[in-house]
């Protein structure tokens, strides 16, 4: 087992090191990493981001688009044939199709490349033809990667953490009033483990539709071809004293461990850990609508996906001695469209304190961080609407539900992000300082003019931020 583990090592790292030296030398690639939580706009912000980069008139501040750069832009095959195509054409015919609509949301791992064809520049570019650049763009579950704080978790410790976090929870008496019945000495029972896993199963779908982040392990939510193998059948149970071999305790300890064996450990290895620029998208507007506990929430959130990292710098040795390291990491504030331009500092100021101290983190690894609020597809239009003689800064759209045309004001945004997290780092059960809505849009009608992508808020600033020093 050792040998063999020592062997696939050294062929990852002789692999890892052929590859490196082609990407420096030839066609260099970049690996981005795009993930989020549920209802932050993976799906969409990738569509969108590749479509704008095909098709160039709206990314000014991408500065090689702007200067003229980019000479060409295509689709080619992804360079893992194992892993399932990203479906861009048929999510871009949803947004923009007669009667435009969200495509459906990750629910897997997916992949796509895009090539950009670049001109020289600087002194020496009379000497030099051009370059091609791939982008290899990797959607996945941010679901699994809040997986990878299991890894330095055992299962007792990981129980006795859930069990007490959402003992106040009212969409967890269900599953808690089944795991305090459950004597954890007793011989298993498949029965009982099958019961106890659907339990958890069902709160963590519950806890994710009130509002909360911290819905792991991951594949409960998203199992895909797992659903009802053993590795998925497991549960936080109460304990006492260390249970015996063939106790439930026991074999809810092993199913822990074997999930962490055979479905985290491969994500990180396969996956996760060759990323090197990381966009997080995160939905702040949802959290503030459902209130402090639940922003509360999402900055633990953020803080584990951060922890996920191996930030750093990649200079040549060190990732053809030590593997790659996420280089740049953007924390972006989706759903722009849905407040008056107006409020777009607010939200930002919003994002950067709630990723505060994972921006910190990252940067004292030597990453590069960044925060901003973006619209990966506007929905809306902005207008001014007058009530009792104020004027109100609102923005119109098609309504998710009823399909009605709406004009909305969300609430002002307080100037000081700290109003709003020293409530939910209190506990704190509602906002002191007003009341903040959230509406659900749908996709307008587009008029897609040649050369332009769909229309976007600062996409073109991400994406500069992200790509743009390799281009």
């Amino acid at each position: 087992m050792v040998i063999s583990s020592l062997a696939d090592g050294i062929v990852r790292g002789v692999e890892s090191i052929g590859d490196s030296v082609s990407e420096r030398f030839f066609e260099p690639t970049i690996r981005l990493g795009v993930t989020g939580l549920a209802r932050s706009g993976k799906t969409v912000f990738i569509t969108s981001l590749v479509a704008n980069l095909l098709d160039r008139g709206r990314m000014v501040q991408l500065a090689a688009a702007r200067d003229g750069r980019i000479n060409a832009a295509f689709l080619q095959p992804q360079p893992d044939d194992t892993v399932p195509r990203f479906d861009y054409e048929t999510h871009l015919a949803a947004l923009t199709g007669p009667a435009p609509q969200w495509p459906d949301s990750t629910r897997a791992i997916s992949e796509l490349r895009l090539s950009l064809r670049l001109a020289p520049s600087g002194l020496l570019s009379g000497l030099q033809g051009p370059r091609t650049v791939h982008i290899d763009i990797v959607d996945y579950p941010g679901e699994w990667l809040l997986d990878l704080a299991l890894l330095d978790k055992s299962y007792d410790a990981w129980s006795a953490e859930v069990l007490e976090r959402i003992r106040k929870r009212g969409s967890a008496r269900g599953f808690l009033k089944r795991a305090k019945s459950v004597d954890a000495t007793a011989a298993h029972d498949e029965d009982t483990a099958q019961q106890l896993a659907k339990a958890f199963t069902d709160y963590l779908n519950a806890a994710r539709v009130d509002g909360y982040y911290d819905c792991t392990p991951g594949r409960f939510l998203l199992p895909g071809d797992l659903a009802g193998s053993p590795v998925l059948t497991f549960a936080p149970i109460p304990f006492s004293a260390a249970s015996q071999r063939g106790s439930i305790h026991r074999e809810m300890q092993r199913r822990y461990e074997a999930y962490k064996r055979k479905v985290v450990t491969p994500f990180f290895r396969d996956h996760f850990a060759r990323i090197d620029r990381q966009v997080v998208l995160v939905d702040a507007l949802t959290a503030i609508h459902s209130g402090p506990r639940a922003l509360e929430d999402l900055r633990h959130a953020m803080g584990d996906i951060l922890s996920a990292f191996r930030p750093g710098g990649n200079a040549l040795l060190s990732r053809l001695l030590r593997g790659k390291r996420v280089e740049r990491i953007l924390f972006a504030a989706t759903k722009a469209d849905h407040l008056h331009h107006t409020q777009h500092p607010q939200m930002t100021s919003i994002i950067k304190a709630l990723t505060r101290e994972a921006q910190d983190r990252a940067q004292f690894s030597g990453a590069q961080t960044s925060a901003l609020a973006l619209a990966s597809l506007r929905a809306t239009t902005e207008e001014i609407r007058n009530h009792s003689g104020a004027d109100l800064p609102c923005v119109r759209g098609t309504l998710l539900d009823s399909g009605k045309q709406a004009a909305f004001y969300p609430g002002t945004l307080p100037d000081d992000p700290g109003e709003l997290l020293g409530a939910a780092r209190t506990g704190a059960r509602d906002w002191l300082s007003g009341e903040y809505q959230a509406m659900a849009f749908a996709p307008a009608k587009l008029k897609m003019k040649p050369g332009y992508g769909p229309p976007h808020i600062r996409l073109d600033r991400a994406a500069e931020f992200l790509i743009g020093d390799r281009l």
